[in-house]
């Protein structure tokens, strides 16, 4: 079990990377963003490393995951007494226009004007952040469930500099929120988390076993999922 130290603590920078880009995804989502990735939930992340041997520092992302996830489902639950509290107010609105029917409505401050459209380029950001998210979340479901026991068995090259990189990128990504440091951050990323796909599957090719073609058909297809830039 020692022998996959290393990939464990790469999985444990690419969790903290992929905790951060959920977090981003789900901040900034809108509607172009549901439109580009309509299947894409924040929930649909990979679960975390269990604690083992392997120390606190594990645990700790897990926790963050789930917290994560439970500060998701408490913005939900307040946005459905919103919407409730929001129906009850309409409902007496229109008691009261009925009943004083010569009295003017009072105005929702919601129907001022509608919202400002996001350009191309926003449209465009959220898409590539979407599809980020995805492939991240589909490296590391494929490292704890495929690379980890072939690593225990004939362990291959972990280049742990390029996960920490991705981490780093992430978490600097996090502080612009928008503008062209986040877009150049942004481009970054993806371009990071392809060289780890890469160097991944040039690791796993020197091994002729049916076990190491269905990890590396899984790594294509998220490689496929990265088109070049």
């Amino acid at each position: 079990m020692a022998r996959s130290v290393p990939l464990f603590i790469s999985l444990n920078h690419q969790l903290v990377a992929l905790q951060t880009l959920q977090l981003l995804h789900h901040q900034q989502q809108g509607e172009d963003a549901r439109a580009c990735h309509p299947h894409y939930k924040l929930d649909q992340a990979s679960p975390p490393l269990s604690i083992g041997m392997y120390g606190p520092t594990l645990h700790d992302m897990g926790l963050g995951l789930d917290a994560a996830r439970s500060s998701r489902a408490q913005e939900q639950e307040e946005g459905r007494r919103a919407a409730s509290k929001t129906s009850e107010e309409e409902e007496e609105c229109g008691s009261q226009a009925l009943s004083n029917p010569g009295e003017p409505r009072p105005k929702d401050s919601r129907q001022l004007g509608p919202a400002r459209p996001r350009t191309l380029t926003q449209i465009a950001v959220h898409c590539m952040l979407s599809r980020i998210v995805d492939s991240t979340s589909q490296l590391v479901s494929v490292e704890q469930t495929l690379l980890l026991p072939l690593f225990q068995e004939h362990p291959f090259p972990i280049h742990l500099k390029d996960s920490i990189e991705f981490r780093n990128i992430c978490s600097h990504m996090a502080l612009q929120l928008e503008g062209q440091r986040f877009d150049r951050d942004l481009h970054a990323a993806h371009q990071c988390l392809r060289i780890i796909v890469e160097k991944l599957i040039d690791s796993l090719t020197v091994f002729p076993s049916d076990l190491y073609a269905i990890a590396l058909a899984s790594l294509r297809q998220i490689l496929q999922n990265l088109p070049e830039m």
